[in-house]
């Protein structure tokens, strides 16, 4: 709920370890708010559980530890670097008061250098472009190494060859550490070629969910989106999403 108004309505949402789940649907239809009610962020009612736990009954700590969020919006410490922003990923896996030590170090370095960013540590966040500075907040959800990943439109501020590393990384992370992903997204290519699990959400509701193939249908997308489209491509290949202009 915001400001006592209730933004999504029902959604029963399983997400298997390991699994990419990506919510989809027109502006407005709670994709954002439904995220940051499963990292803790918004009120909400009934119950999210969190690898066997009760999320409610996590400290903040604790939870930091299993969730990482990359927002569409952070507040940003314009005169940090980028390595010294990508450190305070650690920040839930220290103790009270205690410093960063070598492996809290070694995992901003292992981040850093999977997103080709070791060149730009030293460079303050406000001297960077967009891209840059996604990519950062990218470094700073990896050094956290939770086991859960939440991505908030995780490719809106990059170019087409940025978004697909960016995207490539999660999906290696993924496989490899049994990572789960939610993500919101605008693009449904993307979502459709990255994500094994899509939700269809319209009207504060869950209208569709299924494999890739299953919603990324031309009836689903013109109905909810109030858009014609082509769907081309095979599931196994990936499906990409193409509008079609009206004809006048």
């Amino acid at each position: 709920m915001l400001g006592g108004v209730r933004v999504v309505d029902s959604v029963d949402l399983d997400l298997d370890r390991g699994a990419w789940t990506a919510l989809i649907g027109p502006n407005g239809a709670g994709k954002t708010t439904a995220l940051r009610a499963a990292a803790g962020l918004v009120a909400h009612e009934g119950r999210i559980e969190l690898l066997g736990d009760d999320a409610a009954s996590l400290s903040r700590r604790e939870l930091a530890r299993r969730i990482a969020l990359v927002p569409q919006t952070p507040v940003l410490p314009p005169d940090a670097s980028v390595r010294e922003y990508a450190l305070l990923g650690r920040t839930p896996h220290l103790s009270y008061l205690a410093t960063e030590g070598a492996e809290d170090h070694a995992a901003v370095e292992r981040a850093l250098e999977r997103l080709d960013l070791l060149a730009l540590a030293g460079r303050r966040l406000s001297s960077l472009s967009g891209g840059e500075r996604q990519r950062a907040i990218f470094a700073r959800a990896l050094a956290q190494e939770a086991s859960v990943l939440l991505l908030d439109e995780p490719t809106a501020a990059l170019d087409v060859g940025r978004s697909q590393q960016v995207l490539e990384i999660v999906d290696e992370l993924r496989l490899d550490r049994s990572l789960t992903v939610l993500s919101a997204m605008h693009d449904l290519t993307l979502a459709g070629q990255y994500a094994t699990q899509l939700l269809l959400l319209s009207g504060g509701g869950v209208v569709a969910r299924g494999a890739p193939d299953e919603v990324l249908t031309r009836a689903l997308i013109g109905e909810h989106y109030g858009v014609d489209v082509r769907v081309v491509g095979q599931p196994d290949e990936g499906l990409v999403v193409v509008p079609v202009r009206r004809a006048r």
